[in-house]
């Protein structure tokens, strides 16, 4: 090939006889993948390149003439074109020569110290430095055997002995990374003012903190041993601090205290080893193999692209004690260092605690309450990972999501991390969210004990060696969505211009720090939730768990599942997220593959249903994709109970409503944001003819109960109604007991013991419906708005602004639903909380509920607007909102209660 870099032709590319005789022994041992896969596209033509390499090895040389040869690149072999130089490559470090140790080599910066020279006196000249990595044993394979993850690429700069046989053993997992060109030129004129030797030694550092710091991204930095990070942890200032207060307290000697601080290091330090990960990671591929039918990363591509440079805390959801293992898996082999994860101390098992501590997991105890010294001496280990440039992995959620939803986050492990940042802000954080998707879980059914009530059973060896059972069962597929990344400067410089001062004092905890924490925790799980992976279990269960019997005819099912995924592509969440390529029928066909659904035949039409347990099971993987359908979920629930509204109710009552959604979802939007995206869905009801709009688009009417259109709006409606469920037995407790009677835990528990008792007498197959995490969350956000409050003995206390929460839930909520609550709920009358009496005890417009002063309403009449029980509730809270009133239609009598179609 035509070499078109080289500003001299007349250069013949040429080397030895004996290397390239080497080079083509070598070949069938060695198998180069190149990053990037098309280096050309990075040089500049015309411009003479010269190659940079780490380490001086006569093997490295071989692979990266390969290399350079497979890409179509320069030949690092041949003459440099304008100087004396016989080669076109040169190393930054070089090894020792084969006689008694000497270096018999010239002085690396010899090299650039010519090209400076060569450049001198000639401005139009100029070379292009390409560094390019080497790395031999990189990625683990299948067919690889356990004695060669021994001789993976690491640190240390090998003899050349050892090398061999790493290129024996390992040599066809060879990457080589080709880093962007330099111009020596444009250096050169910002940097006039040195003389060549003090040039070349300032390109020589930086060419070395590049490679420095590619390795550290590729296999991990160097900590090359525990000791060395243990002996920081306990020479810190806090430390010593600590151990001295530590020793007065309890009234002990120095030399005590000293050994118990130790004791808590060693208690927590990772052990990370490379041979180890690599062994690890050999076993993990066939084990994988066995559980799952592959694994999926998507995006991971962007985050390769920035992750250089910056200290990176992986921050995934948390569904599985697998996601530890197959995030480390997927980065190794995909080229990344393993992260050093933080695992609960309960996974600190006899023979498991060892091999996870040389995988990178560094231990934590549940709690520090209690104690001042592993407090201090944990928080400081966090700094010197961070300090040091250490890629870390924790879970901010702090367990296992028992649900299937984001759990709201704890922030002690993020401001450790922002504390640790400001106390010596070297090197900026980046944070990447992670969503982790499954298709089935190995923990499914003992989630259900525990949100039945039974307690988490105890991490231990025998429950390991048990568990081993679900090795017989096939898990689908798994996807690894890495979302949006959140730097923390940015945050930083919103809080405070001078945040930077508070690197001063490492004790220092600015009156902004918990605003960052808070406002980081929440960035990330929505970030999370904008990576979602749409994979067909989840969409099987939207449409199923919609029905009274979880229960559909194939013909239905086929509609929905088109429906649902015409949805999430017109309409997309956010362009991370991933859906699957299955049309309806194979979707379907997956599904029983998998057994989540079952196939009943009939004359008619075959039904496909959901067992009583898989149902509950299916309901954790509807819940990882709630958010996206909450817009289209809002809209259908307006037109459960009612026929017709406006299109401004929908979206005034939307505004209201969205405060709570977001916060028990995680939704990405503001007020405004969500109405755009509600009428972006009203326009898709329409144009799909699941809503008819009349009056210029104001009016907005769904056709009768009967009708298909009808029976999808109420299959996407019901994904969502349990949480406006959830809320009116919250609010009806608090009214039924009346202000100033019940605590906040109090409150909690009266509406955990409702939800539960609803749950039984209605056969509801999702157990989050009573989880007390769910009504924490929403009294929580209570309080925020102010709409509750404590007082002065602890009670909870509440205004007029309650009721009307009350008569916004009659819009959505029907009649039975809602007295089902009132009679069920502890408290004193059963009487519906309204402070307007005049209104209309019942909001879903049947004949039976309208009042008995005019004539009952024969099909085909027109309804009168001053007699529209919607319309008085409609003037009512619009006067009260002092907002323009909005006329809405009351339903007809033949759609109250219209049971899905089975």
């Amino acid at each position: 090939m035509q070499n078109i870099y080289t500003a001299d032709s007349t250069v013949r590319q040429r080397a030895p006889w004996w290397f390239n005789l080497a080079g083509q022994l070598l070949q069938p041992w060695v198998r180069i993948r190149r990053d990037p896969a098309e280096p050309a596209a990075l040089l500049q033509a015309g411009v003479p390149v010269c190659y940079v390499i780490e380490r001086d090895g006569f093997s490295d040389a071989l692979i990266l003439q390969r290399a350079c040869r497979e890409a179509g690149l320069p030949n690092p072999m041949q003459p440099m074109a304008g100087t004396r130089r016989r080669r076109s490559v040169f190393a930054l470090a070089r090894r020792d020569g084969w006689i008694f140790g000497r270096n018999r080599q010239r002085a690396p910066n010899e090299p650039l110290r010519q090209l400076v020279r060569s450049l001198e006196g000639t401005p139009e000249r100029d070379f292009q430095i390409v560094p390019v990595s080497i790395y031999v044993g990189r990625a683990p394979s299948r067919d690889s055997g356990w004695f060669r993850v021994l001789f993976s690429e690491n640190w240390v700069m090998v003899g050349r002995f050892r090398r061999l046989l790493a290129l024996l053993l390992n040599g066809r997992d060879t990457v080589v990374h080709f880093s962007a060109p330099v111009s020596l030129r444009s250096v050169l004129d910002e940097s006039a003012e040195l003389t060549p030797e003090r040039f070349a030694r300032k390109i020589a550092r930086v060419l070395r903190t590049h490679f420095h710091r590619i390795r550290a991204a590729v296999i991990g930095p160097d900590l090359s041993h525990r000791r060395t990070v243990v002996d920081a942890v306990l020479n810190a200032e806090p430390v010593r601090v600590a151990i001295a207060a530590s020793a007065a307290k309890e009234k002990i000697s120095h030399a005590k205290a000293w050994r118990k601080a130790h004791k808590l290091v060693l208690e927590i330090a990772a052990d990370y080893s490379h041979p180890v990960v690599r062994s690890v990671s050999f076993l993990l591929a066939n084990f994988w193999n066995k559980l799952y039918d592959g694994i999926a990363m998507h995006h991971f591509d962007k985050v390769r692209a920035v992750a250089p440079g910056y200290e990176v805390v992986y921050v995934p959801s948390h569904r599985s004690h697998a996601d530890y293992l197959l995030m480390s898996y997927q980065l190794h082999v995909s080229g990344v260092v393993v992260p050093h994860i933080a695992a609960g101390v309960n996974l600190n098992l006899p023979a498991i605690g060892p091999i996870l501590r040389r995988g990178g997991a560094f231990f934590m105890r549940r709690s520090f309450t209690g104690n001042p010294l592993y407090s201090v001496v944990f928080k400081e280990y966090m700094a010197q990972l961070i300090d040091r440039g250490v890629p870390i992995e924790y879970f901010t959620e702090g367990t296992r999501s028992r649900t299937g939803r984001l759990l709201a986050p704890r922030g002690g492990l993020l401001s450790m991390t922002v504390r640790a940042f400001l106390r010596a802000p070297r090197r900026p954080v980046l944070f990447q969210p992670v969503y982790i998707g499954y298709e089935k879980l190995m923990e499914g059914k003992s989630y259900i004990g525990e949100l039945s009530g039974k307690p988490k059973e105890k991490e231990s060896l025998l429950g390991l060696l048990r568990g081993l059972k679900v090795l017989r069962q096939r898990y689908g597929h798994v996807a690894l969505n890495f979302g949006e990344p959140i730097e923390l400067t940015p945050l930083l410089d919103a809080a405070s211009a001078d945040w930077r001062a508070a690197s001063a004092d490492p004790d220092a905890k600015p009156e902004w720090l918990n605003s960052v924490v808070d406002q980081l925790a929440e960035r990330i799980q929505v970030n999370i939730n904008r990576a979602a992976d749409v994979n067909p279990i989840n969409l099987l269960a939207l449409a199923l768990l919609a029905t009274p019997k979880h229960a559909m005819a194939e013909s239905d099912l086929l509609t929905q599942l088109e429906l649902s995924k015409t949805l999430l592509e017109e309409l997309p969440y956010s362009d991370r997220v991933t859906l699957t390529p299955m049309n309806p029928a194979a979707i379907i066909a997956y599904g029983e593959q998998m057994g989540w659904i079952q196939r009943v035949q009939h004359p008619l039409g075959d039904v496909l249903t959901v067992g009583g347990e898989q149902a509950v099971l299916l309901s954790y993987f509807r819940n990882n994709v709630l958010h996206l359908t909450a817009p289209a979920a809002w809209v259908a629930c307006c037109f459960l109970n009612n026929r017709r509204m406006s299109r401004s109710s929908v979206l005034r009552l939307g505004r209201i409503i969205y405060p709570f959604i977001q916060g028990e979802l995680f939704l990405p939007w503001d007020g405004e944001g969500f109405c755009a995206q509600l009428q972006a869905t009203i326009d898709f009801f329409v144009r799909r003819g699941l809503l008819e709009s009349a009056n210029d688009g104001r009016t907005l009417e769904r056709s009768a109960g009967q009708e298909d259109s009808a029976f999808q709006l109420k299959v996407i409606a019901r994904s969502l109604i349990q949480a406006f469920e959830r809320y009116y037995i919250t609010i009806a407790a608090l009214a039924k007991n009346g202000p100033h009677t019940m605590t906040g835990a109090e409150l909690e528990n009266a509406c955990t013991l409702t939800a539960q008792r609803l749950s039984l007498l209605n056969e509801l197959s999702a157990p989050e419906f009573f989880d007390k995490a769910l009504f924490r969350g929403f009294i929580q956000k209570l309080r925020e708005r102010r709409i509750v409050w404590t007082d002065d003995a602890g009670k909870l206390d509440y205004d007029s602004a309650l009721d009307a929460i009350v008569r916004d839930a009659r819009v959505i909520l029907s009649r039975e639903v809602r007295h089902s609550i009132l009679k069920i709920t502890p408290g004193g009358s059963e009487k519906e909380p309204v402070a307007d009496e005049a209104l209309s005890d019942d909001m879903s417009g049947t004949a039976a509920a309208q009042p008995r002063t005019t004539p009952t309403r024969r099909r085909g009449d027109k309804v009168p607007s001053d007699a529209s029980a919607e319309d008085l509730h409609q003037r009512h809270v619009d006067a009260e909102h002092q907002a323009h009133a909005h006329s809405v239609l009351a339903p007809t009598a033949d759609d109250e209660n219209t049971s899905p179609r089975e």
